[in-house]
């Protein structure tokens, strides 16, 4: 961690991160009371005022000025000055606690850098997850503006930092050992099973895990957004992502991401994906608000990296889901071939379909046979 051979970021091209109390746009109009607010929470956030240069953290982590930058970049800290007084002696305690870990060979510098650059994307997303729900709530509990809100909030967070911190570590506690799990305990009999029903095909055989991958994509999305106000939108967006984060993690899977109306899903096993595949399908056919939704999943290896799965698996089962029928599951040959002794599985082949990149494909289209399916509380 201590090379100077990284090319530096030009100090003056990106502008120091300012305080919380000096991010509003109009400063200058800026309450007493609220500004005093926020520095009192920033203070807390922080660990105390800002009174170190990067050069004294980095000095006291024992590293180079370069070397705490890469790691402040992969957290997502914008750049800084040598002139600014940005830090806390917390910053300095996190800095040698990632130092250490390369220092005392638990981890190389880049595996490092990576789980860093993962907390600090991942961190970012969860504060503006809660932030945004917090002052939606606001709004609709007490009739508050947006921007009424977002200063209520400010006086309401000393009180929560505490608590939600605890729920963050214990939900990480929780995944982390789901995870390893998931990851590695049963990740060679996953792979048994994925050469059981994938043998032939070549594509995906170098790919680590063996997982089903599923999409769901809610039908005429686009239209329906473009007749919704923001509030509508909103409450459509987030219905239709809890009822999918409820169905997957009820049937065992993880939910990858959401990119809009559409949401990628991993179980470890065939069945465990085709059941959750199916209870998409129903949950959103039955639903009354929301539209119905075109849902496939397919069977094979993937690579996890990132947060991310990757691989001709996803690829294909992204294809397959465009192919779909509102309502519907579709997937593939070798899939449904994973599943076919199955009775609780109804398969019914479709017209083949020229699909880019895997050429002429067969889609099978996957129905409830025997057995009621998931149950949700």
């Amino acid at each position: 961690m201590e090379s100077d051979d990284v090319v530096a970021l030009d100090p003056v091209s990106i502008p120091a991160a300012p305080s919380l109390a000096e991010q509003t746009p109009a400063d200058t109009a800026m309450p007493t009371a609220l500004r005093q607010d926020i520095r009192a929470l920033e203070s807390q956030l922080l660990g105390g005022e800002r009174s170190l240069h990067r050069r004294e953290v980095a000095a006291g982590a024992g590293v180079s000025l370069l070397s705490a930058r890469k790691i402040w970049r992969a957290l997502g800290f914008p750049n800084l000055g040598d002139d600014d007084k940005a830090f806390t002696s917390r910053d300095e305690e996190a800095l040698t606690t990632i130092i250490e870990l390369v220092r005392q060979d638990k981890l190389t510098e880049d595996a490092a850098i990576s789980l860093t650059r993962a907390v600090g994307q991942m961190t970012d997303r969860i504060v503006v997850w809660q932030v945004e729900a917090m002052v939606e709530d606001l709004v609709a509990q007490r009739g508050l503006t947006d921007a009424q809100a977002r200063q209520e909030l400010v006086s309401a967070l000393p009180e929560l930092v505490e608590p939600l911190q605890e729920i963050l570590v214990y939900a990480w506690r929780r995944q982390l050992a789901a995870g390893v799990q998931r990851m590695a305990v049963r990740a060679q009999s996953g792979l048994d099973a994925s050469a059981e029903g994938r043998d032939g095909d070549e594509d995906d055989a170098p790919l680590p895990l063996a997982r089903a991958v599923g999409f769901a994509d809610l039908v005429s999305y686009t239209s329906l957004s473009r007749r919704m106000n923001e509030k509508t939108l909103a409450q459509l967006v987030q219905r239709f992502e809890n009822k999918c984060a409820e169905i997957i993690s009820v049937g065992g899977g993880r939910l990858i991401k959401t990119i809009g109306d559409e949401v990628l899903y991993t179980a470890e096993t065939p069945v465990a994906g085709a059941e959750i595949s199916l209870a998409l399908a129903q949950a959103f056919t039955e639903d009354e608000i929301l539209p119905e939704a075109r849902v496939s999943m397919v069977w094979g290896r993937i690579l996890s990296r990132l947060g991310d799965i990757y691989g001709p698996t996803v690829n294909l089962a992204a294809r397959l889901t465009a192919l779909a029928e509102p309502g519907t599951v579709l997937v593939d040959e070798m899939t449904a071939a994973a599943l076919s002794a199955d009775e609780r599985y109804v398969f019914t082949p479709q017209q083949a379909e020229h699909v880019r990149g895997f050429g002429d494909v067969r889609p099978i289209l996957l129905s409830r046979g025997l057995g009621s399916g998931l149950v949700l509380d």
